[in-house]
């Protein structure tokens, strides 16, 4: 039986316009300001935001790091993400040092396969890179993998200038795009090895050793690359204000670069690290949480277009497995849990202050990501022809942000009292009805997604 939704408002990067959605299927079919079907189920939306399903193209699910598990596998991550209106992520199939990216797209696979409740795709992260490697590259795309990352940071996982360059000349030609993991390595070594020697290793410590300008320089080093191979790149959560200064004087020299930014960047501060408890370990990810000032210069760049998309960085660990680096930051497994919240808070804090309009929320969270990343106009966009993934979302909805109703493994959420305006009410994947009153109706349901090339925007 069709699917009519009637009544809502439609949200587009253009517009928002009171219009009927038809769904037949796992598609939409029609979208128009009034539509008769008189076979179809109606779903009276009156009064509600109808966005397209948001996609979150920045998550860490079953990750092994430092010597443990992130809380979250797939089952329960992809259970937060569609009750908080994702309806497609994209996480990162992860190559260990000596492995082929064949062995890790598998292994990824199969951690995701039959346990996922949105639709999910992978990027893939390298962390060696030779001419097998390069090899394997075409049967990535082949198998629906367009974008991979890589890390200018971390013993396991960085590469070298050498090989970022020789890596993105090869996806040049290819016609991939590659999202890169800022910071420099050398200065974050020194930083933290001053602290050693002085054995101030506790938490307040973890924002010192990580210092914007680890980031802005990274940043000019990476599009300095990326410019001499003429190819765009992707800077993932970008966290600071000099870092946003280094995208600006790259741009103003010709480099194409796309920008990524997530929640708590732009609602949390590092006065959170003073308490070197459990209190301030939760807080603890990387970059690190910035000043007010950096908060503010990323909610400007949001409003004027100079950052693309906004993800999660999804990387959650229980209060216990953060605990191992109470007196040693350098143990603590670095990520926050917020899949469940970004799209609540972006409303609440952007739409509803003022920071960012409707079209723009839909753009970041939406329509960008879709089209970046491969999967535009199946994804995205509520148009007919696309799938069938919309959010119902009550703009009028009071609420709060706690633990004790997220569906994450992490024990904490760092939003933990934040007051929000909306809810995400129903989620259709697909044409099926997923969540409705923010728990998921049915389990399991996500597919993978393969992905075209990038739709540059």
């Amino acid at each position: 039986m069709n699917i009519l939704l009637r009544g809502g408002t439609v949200v587009s990067s253009v517009n928002a316009k009171k219009l009927d959605v038809l769904i037949s299927g796992s598609k939409i079919v029609k979208v128009a300001r009034f539509i008769k079907d008189n076979d179809a189920q109606v779903v009276d939306v009156s009064g509600k935001l109808i966005f397209p399903g948001f996609i979150d193209a920045h998550t860490h699910f079953d990750l092994e790091v430092s010597d443990t598990v992130t809380a979250d596998g797939f089952e329960s991550g992809t259970k937060a993400a569609v009750c908080g209106g994702t309806t497609t992520v994209i996480d990162f199939a992860t190559q260990n040092k000596g492995e082929s990216l064949s062995t890790a797209l598998n292994n990824w696979h199969i951690k995701a396969f039959s346990k996922s409740s949105c639709d999910y795709a992978f990027h893939m992260a390298i962390s060696d890179w030779n001419d097998h490697i390069k090899e394997e590259l075409k049967a990535m795309f082949e198998q629906g993998v367009t974008s991979f990352k890589a890390y200018m940071t971390y013993d396991t996982m960085k590469l070298s200038d050498e090989e970022l360059f020789d890596m993105l000349s090869t996806l040049k030609e290819l016609c991939g795009i590659v999202g890169v993991h800022c910071e420099n390595d050398g200065i974050i070594k020194a930083l933290t090895k001053k602290r050693l020697e002085d054995n101030t290793l506790t938490v307040s410590a973890h924002p010192k050793v990580r210092p914007s300008a680890c980031e802005a320089e990274a940043i000019t080093r990476l599009l300095s690359i990326a410019q001499v191979v003429d190819v765009p790149v992707v800077v993932v959560h970008l966290s600071s204000k000099d870092g946003l200064e280094a995208v600006r004087n790259a741009r103003q020299k010709g480099a194409k670069v796309y920008v990524e930014t997530c929640p708590q960047y732009l609602l949390l501060d590092d006065s959170r690290y003073e308490q070197n408890t459990l209190q301030g370990a939760r807080f603890v990810c990387s970059p690190p949480l910035r000043k007010k000032e950096d908060s503010k210069a990323l909610w400007g760049a949001l409003k004027n277009g100079e950052i693309q998309t906004v993800a999660t960085d999804h990387c959650s660990f229980t209060l216990q497995q953060k605990s191992v680096g109470l007196s040693d930051f350098t143990k603590m497994p670095n990520g926050l849990p917020s899949v469940e919240s970004r799209v609540v808070l972006m409303y609440t804090y952007g739409v509803q202050k003022k920071r960012i309009t409707l079209e723009n929320m839909c753009r970041l969270l939406a329509e960008n990501p879709a089209k970046l990343y491969g999967m535009y106009p199946r994804k995205g966009v509520i148009k007919a022809g696309s799938d069938a993934d919309i959010v119902v979302f009550s703009p009028k909805a009071d609420g709060f942000i706690t633990k004790n109703t997220h569906h994450s493994k992490a024990d904490y959420t760092p939003f933990e009292g934040v007051r929000t305006k909306g809810k995400v009410e129903k989620v259709y994947l697909r044409g099926k009805l997923v969540v409705d009153n923010g728990e998921v109706v049915n389990e399991n349901k996500g597919k993978y997604i393969k992905r075209s090339k990038p739709n540059f925007i």
